[in-house]
């Protein structure tokens, strides 16, 4: 007859596996929080970049222009957003949420990469403290903006997933698979161009064929030297042809370090010069070791991203005037801690599980604090797009201009249906639409919101109220509604309340506008204060 276990040994078999649970449940809420930001995030905050591509690889009734996807887009291959840009817009009324989620779903996917990585002779304690980290660092707050935009997280997260999975496959000798990823990451965004000299070091590292190494190698020469001779001179938004070597070398190590800083550069600068020494000291240590292999051109990528940054964005007009605080360019920053992370793990073995725990929580949980800086700098910052939609549908140029929105797009986007030209559109006042009747005799005895229009005309219509609408109307002289828009911005000059701000604007040449603020069903009348009318 078989013993019964003793009471003690009940809970030495269940409490490892409640510490891989609560590591995993750990893990998951960040991943959770970047999902329900992406989900919530408003469907119009698309940017400029979407409907510049969409304009270029459509005609006006909306049909793909094959030859167009191959061309480049900021100086660099796009072909793979350009496709994702137009099914978006083809299939699902380009809807920003769309690609805010895709985003996401293409981090977890990164994340798994670097998940089976892992060497398997790590304990699986190990392995979920690990996990965890990376999650909390590929999930982290300061990536706001690829969560709440899809625009620029479609421009550059697929490029990276690509790079990090031709990695993840090369880590395990797969040639074949590999080259296949590294093919697609160079056809994604410049991002993905160093995609085959990851490969290649990796394979290196492994001491696999030399044949695959030099094979790798002479590829990612192809396509580097293939994207230099063929691409378009000039300059790109936020850059600069100077020489600027201390600019570089800021914008790259700022670009490292950019999880330890909201908004202030020397801080980032110096945690990135840290990330970098730790990095090259533990890449050393385990260079000798082939389960560090994939980690050490995990490391190399990050290195080469901040670079590429460096050489190709960098700008003093760059919020903090560090182009390497930009929050999408967080990944790299991401990329590299997790590197270092399972580095240092692999070359201090002897380190107790306990305070490898703790130290992988205090970085995750410390670092997603920090954040909250700039995904709230990131919210301001993207607020007016909301105000798109009505400016597209109006028609006002002089609004899509400081929008920076091609007008040209607007008959390709009218025959696929996309947003803002399908019924899903609104001005969000729950019951008046453009095109609507307001009585104008009935609207004069209104009563006045507490506020002011601040400007007016045919371009951008702006002022504040504290009512805190559902919306805000413009009809012209007939009280007909010709144009409406966004409220609860961030307070435009000093002695205005974050959220009381409000912009709108309405049909070009409609005559002599009212504004109305619109509350729960109530209309009230915005004067224009002496500023505006002068």
């Amino acid at each position: 007859m078989t013993a019964l276990a003793s009471p003690a040994a009940v809970p030495a078999v269940r409490k490892p596996r409640a510490g891989i649970v609560a590591l995993a449940a750990f893990a998951a809420v960040p991943a959770m929080l970047a999902l329900w930001t992406a989900v919530r995030a408003p469907r119009a905050h698309v940017l400029l970049d979407y409907w510049h591509v969409l304009a270029k690889i459509t005609d006006d009734q909306g049909h793909l222009l094959p030859g167009q996807v191959f061309t480049y887009h900021l100086d660099q291959p796009f072909v793979i957003p350009s496709l994702l840009f137009y099914a978006d817009a083809a299939w699902f009324g380009g809807d920003n949420r769309v690609l805010t989620v895709l985003t996401v779903a293409l981090v977890a996917g990164i994340g798994a990469c670097l998940y089976s990585m892992l060497p398997r002779s790590l304990s699986p304690h190990r392995k979920a403290a690990l996990a965890a980290g990376i999650s909390w660092l590929l999930f982290s707050s300061h990536l706001a903006e690829i969560w709440l935009q899809g625009t620029n997280g479609i421009s550059w997260i697929p490029a990276v997933f690509f790079t990090v999975l031709a990695a993840a496959q090369a880590h395990r000798g797969r040639l074949w698979t590999a080259t296949a990823a590294a093919l697609l990451a160079s056809l994604s965004f410049g991002a993905g161009l160093p995609a085959f000299f990851i490969v290649a070091a990796i394979f290196l590292l492994r001491h696999e064929n030399r044949a695959k190494t030099i094979a790798m190698m002479v590829a990612g020469a192809v396509v580097l030297a293939g994207w230099l001779l063929t691409k378009p001179s000039g300059t790109q938004s936020l850059a600069t042809t100077a020489l600027d070597p201390d600019g570089r070398l800021s914008a790259a190590t700022a670009a490292l370090g950019s999880l330890w800083s909201g908004d202030l550069a020397v801080l980032a600068v110096l945690a990135g010069a840290l990330t970098a020494a730790l990095l090259t000291a533990c890449g050393i240590a385990a260079k000798s070791d082939t389960r560090a292999a994939g980690w050490i051109g995990i490391a190399g990528y990050a290195v080469a991203l901040a670079v590429l940054v460096a050489l190709g964005r960098t700008s003093n007009l760059a919020p903090g005037g560090n182009i390497g605080l930009i929050s999408r360019y967080t990944i790299v920053s991401a990329l590299a801690v997790s590197a270092l992370l399972v580095l240092a793990t692999l070359v201090r073995p002897q380190w107790p599980f306990t305070a490898v725990v703790i130290g992988i929580c205090a970085i995750s949980l410390t670092t997603h604090a920090i954040g909250g800086t700039k995904a709230d700098l990131t919210r301001r910052g993207y607020a007016p797009l909301a105000l798109a939609p009505t400016a597209m549908r109006t028609e006002a140029a002089d609004v899509l201009d400081q929008l920076h929105i091609q007008r040209q797009v607007i008959p390709a986007a009218k025959a696929l249906g996309t947003y803002p030209f399908n019924q899903s559109f609104t001005l969000g006042c729950h019951g008046p639409e453009l095109g609507t009747t307001i009585n104008p005799n009935t609207a004069t005895d209104l009563p006045t919101a507490h506020g002011a229009v601040t400007s007016t005309g045919d371009a951008l219509i702006t002022g504040w109220t504290d009512l805190h609408p559902d919306c805000v109307l413009v009809t012209d002289p007939t009280g007909t509604v010709t144009g409406g828009g966004i409220t609860g911005l961030p307070s435009p000059a000093p002695g205005i309340p974050d959220g009381n701000a409000w912009q709108a604007t309405a049909r070009p040449g409609a005559g002599p506008l009212t504004v109305y603020a619109v509350l729960g069903g109530r209309f009230y009348r915005l004067h224009e204060s002496p500023a505006a009318a002068n």
